[in-house]
């Protein structure tokens, strides 16, 4: 479960940043995601499937962590760790792009 856990907490993380980047900070999940489509998918920072990514990754992880009967298959984890990697890979480019802009 660690394992499978790591890289998304991490991608949540690295959406935390990427508002705080901006000024923002925000109490809930649900608030975070909404804010990235606005500012960074809306404006085609990041792709638009990144949207379904950070949806799944938030109701995977909320189904691991709270639904005794919705239990996360190893396939489904395994596609959340890659979609996770692919989103952290991303979010770094941004950043690096943004620090060579300065």
């Amino acid at each position: 479960m660690t394992r499978h856990r790591a890289p998304t907490t991490h991608a949540f993380h690295a959406i935390s940043a990427l508002h705080l980047s901006q000024g923002n900070a925000f109490s809930s999940h649900a608030q975070s995601i909404g804010r990235f489509n606005k500012d960074f998918v809306r404006t085609g920072i990041f792709p638009i499937e990144f949207t379904a990514i950070l949806t799944r990754l938030f109701e995977d992880r909320q189904s691991g962590d709270y639904d005794l009967i919705g239990l996360v298959s190893a396939e489904d984890a395994n596609r959340d760790v890659e979609d996770a990697r692919r989103m952290l890979e991303a979010i770094e480019r941004y950043f690096q792009s943004q620090t060579q802009t300065e």
